[in-house]
């Protein structure tokens, strides 16, 4: 199998992990590295650890045909050094020339400045891409889904926390969350609420009909009263109000700051300062443009139980309004000397989060789940909205091209995930067997 950027494109590939980039963009350049993000440091999820378990060939495949079409001369695979199992396996089989990097089993390991620098030692400049410093970045799922046969129409995910059978699935893509917690055996308590994607930089999902997208990793399903879900559900003027009220400078969410201890010129405890004191000073707020919204700030270190990430993420907008800019270097950026010691480890943080008394599994079903109905998002990644190309009463079967990008805009391709009749068409296209 031949793969291009162009084949890539027709796939309907976009980073599984992350916003959704189309992954055709990133395979028409040139790198020194590429890295294979394979860190999942979202506590509880484990798909990617369970494809490249149980999908090695076809993950191996999305990795050769990515480093010859971004020409490539160093090929790294970065993985937990405590999936002692995964690693043996990828030891024995991967070929010549690609090496499997230790990671610590820290929060936010996955994140791709932080990745960049422990598998290559080079700085991201602030408000950089990997491909400043010579490198490329893609999750696990993306190269199984460059790897493999056929365009994107299903996703894997690992459903977990108040479920009766944590696991990780395959699932249509459109499959409504509800359905996709039914398979995990349902929900163990009567009153629950649901995180997707994960707890530390996920989001809310208040409707158990919304859709599963190429982007969607996990689905957590927590007690209604759960500490994280009053977290998710406060609104902007009570997190202001509370912070601008209790906050004591004490500056921890900036010395246990990822981006912080990278040399980045992001220090949340001024942006604390600039709310509690109503100032919309440019040296208090321009760093928090390079805030990755990691939430260690938020629900690690700060003792108040305050939430410095979503005032960062507010004064984000108030910077780019402004037309503010950070006037350093961007390349004279170093770590602080204590990077590796302030690094967060994951049992502490799931003890933190009140995550330790559900199991740490999330093994893979064998079999994709299936449904009767899906709902495909027409905007499932950066760029624009894909426009349908099949009306209501259309046949289709899975794989059938059903939505393309505007011309000359960025976006990708949608395809059928399932064999139906398409019964409505808006914002998504409902397909229903």
């Amino acid at each position: 199998m031949s793969v291009t950027p162009e084949t890539v494109f027709e796939k309907g590939v976009v980073g599984a992990g992350g916003a959704g980039f189309p992954t055709h963009v990133k395979m028409r350049a040139e790198a020194e590295v590429f890295i294979l993000n394979a860190a999942e440091c979202e506590p509880l999820l484990h798909k990617d650890k369970e494809l490249l378990m149980h999908h090695t060939d076809e993950v191996l495949a999305g990795i050769q045909f990515a480093r010859a079409m971004t020409r490539a001369r160093r090929c790294v695979i970065g993985i937990k050094e405590k999936y002692h199992e995964v690693i043996a396996k990828l030891e024995r089989v991967v070929p010549e020339g690609i090496e499997v990097a230790h990671l610590r089993d820290t929060y936010p390991a996955g994140d791709e400045f932080l990745l960049v620098y422990d598998v290559t030692k080079r700085v991201i400049p602030p408000g950089g891409l990997p491909l400043h410093v010579g490198c490329i970045v893609n999750n696990v799922e993306t190269m199984f889904n460059l790897g493999k046969e056929g365009p994107v129409t299903h996703k894997f995910l690992t459903v977990t926390g108040a479920v009766a059978q944590p696991c990780t699935l395959e699932v249509p893509i459109g499959t409504p969350v509800g359905e996709v917690i039914e398979a995990a055996g349902g929900s163990t308590v009567r009153e629950f609420g649901v995180l997707l994607n994960g707890v530390m930089m996920g989001k809310l999902c208040t409707d158990l009909t919304t859709p599963v997208t190429k982007t969607t990793g996990g689905v957590y399903v927590l007690p209604e009263h759960h500490p994280l879900l009053r977290r998710y559900r406060m609104d902007y003027p009570t997190i202001n109000r509370i912070g601008r009220s209790a906050c004591d400078q004490c500056s921890f969410c900036t010395e246990m700051c990822p981006r912080y201890l990278l040399g980045h010129p992001i220090e949340p405890h001024k942006a604390m300062r600039a709310l509690g004191f109503t100032l919309e000073s440019a040296s208090l707020i321009v760093g928090t443009t390079y805030c990755c919204e990691c939430n260690i700030c938020t629900m690690i270190a700060c003792p108040e139980d305050l939430d410095p990430r979503n005032v960062c993420i507010q004064d984000k907008a108030l910077v780019k309004e402004k037309g503010l800019k950070w006037s350093g270097d961007p390349h004279s950026v170093r770590p602080h000397p204590m990077y590796e010691a302030r690094r967060t480890p994951t049992k502490r943080l799931i003890t933190k989060l009140g995550l330790h008394g559900f199991p740490n599994e999330g093994a893979l079903r064998p079999k994709p789940l299936e449904t009767g109905r899906v709902r495909i998002p027409l905007k499932q990644h950066v760029g624009a909205a894909a426009l349908p190309i099949v009306e209501v009463g259309a046949k289709v079967r899975c794989g059938d091209l059903i939505a393309m990008p505007p011309r000359d805009q960025l976006g990708a391709p949608i395809h059928a995930s399932i064999h139906g009749t398409v019964t409505a068409i808006g914002d998504s296209i409902e397909i229903t067997a």
